[in-house]
């Protein structure tokens, strides 16, 4: 497994983010923790959750993906200080009108509960889920920043945010010398480009923010389970894969990352993480997964090294421009 700073940073976090968003949702507990042992068998070394999973899923109060990961940390054979733990704050967690937002009060309170769900004293990561037009930003840096030098939080990042609400966060933090966001989730794969590439691309580059690209796979499309012609069972998240990407130029990806797989003796997923990684600004690539094969498979495209004629062809097939 490959290690690469977070950024600018000093941390040094793997090239594979194993993310958590199914664990008590398609993922039960003890599977969870199984493949979270995994994960740290095959080096990963960083895991993302976020406080809200899986509070969409019927009975699910949110915290769960944390809690489910607070109790490996707690039985597993591993070292606290061997794991970058990440999480985020941001989604509504209560009935309540302060129960969601980045206002200093939720997140105070957030910090509060996913520390205790994660049964940790501190948190490597902490991440902002998305923007919150009702808060100052500098109401929510500095709130984040009492963290950080309480010792409760190590760094933080941010998720969802376009180019020129990062920018203005970094003038925030520069301006009022207070901690700045040292990372980015965005929406990014071989087949979402045009999101991160316009301009919040340049901007991380240019400032040393690390790039910590979530959805990977495209939904799953970039696995090559969809294929032409192909009987479709009828669901929403078919339906937007069906939208989205299930035309002529998403199938001319897959054949062609179907050829270079075979080449390299690997699978059309593990090809997608090469292709995402190559990408020098791109710091760990987030993937789910709900077993043990999953995981292995996706995780071996952190070994495998395109060659040039090889990303420039799927650039071209996938150019935004």
């Amino acid at each position: 497994m490959e290690y690469r700073r977070l950024g600018r940073t000093g941390l040094k976090v793997s090239t594979i983010c194993l993310g958590t968003m199914q664990f008590g949702w398609t993922a039960v507990p003890t599977t969870a923790h199984t493949i979270m042992s995994r994960a740290v068998e095959l080096g990963i070394n960083f895991i993302d959750t976020a406080d809200v999973y899986s509070r969409w899923v019927d009975g699910n109060p949110g915290g769960v993906s944390e809690q489910i990961i607070g109790d490996w940390l707690t039985a597993a054979d591993v070292r606290r200080e061997d794991i970058i733990l990440a999480t985020k704050v941001r989604g509504r967690m209560g009935a309540g009108p302060n129960d969601e937002g980045l206002s200093r009060k939720h997140i105070m309170d957030g910090v509060e509960a996913s520390l205790r769900r994660l049964q940790t004293n501190y948190i490597d990561l902490y991440q902002v889920h998305w923007p919150d037009e009702e808060t100052p930003l500098e109401e929510t840096l500095t709130a984040l920043n009492d963290l950080v030098r309480s010792g409760k939080v190590r760094y933080i990042g941010c998720s969802n945010y376009p180019a020129w609400l990062l920018a203005k966060s970094l003038w925030v933090s520069d301006v009022k010398n207070i901690v700045r966001y040292d990372s980015v989730q965005p929406h990014y794969s071989l087949m979402h480009r045009a999101e991160f590439e316009r301009e919040l691309q340049s901007l991380c580059l240019d400032q040393g923010i690390g790039v910590i690209p979530y959805s990977p796979l495209a939904a799953g499309f970039l696995t090559g389970k969809y294929r032409r012609d192909q009987a479709l069972p009828d669901s929403a998240r078919v339906s937007g894969i069906r939208e989205r990407y299930l035309n002529e130029r998403g199938f001319a990806v897959i054949d062609k990352l179907d050829e270079i797989a075979q080449d390299h003796g690997a699978t059309i997923a593990q090809i997608a993480i090469a292709w995402l990684l190559a990408n020098t600004a791109v710091s760990s690539a987030i993937i789910g997964a709900n077993s043990i094969a999953q995981l292995e498979d996706t995780a071996h495209g952190a070994a495998i090294t395109l060659k040039v004629a090889e990303k420039e062809i799927l650039d071209e097939l996938t150019t935004w421009h």
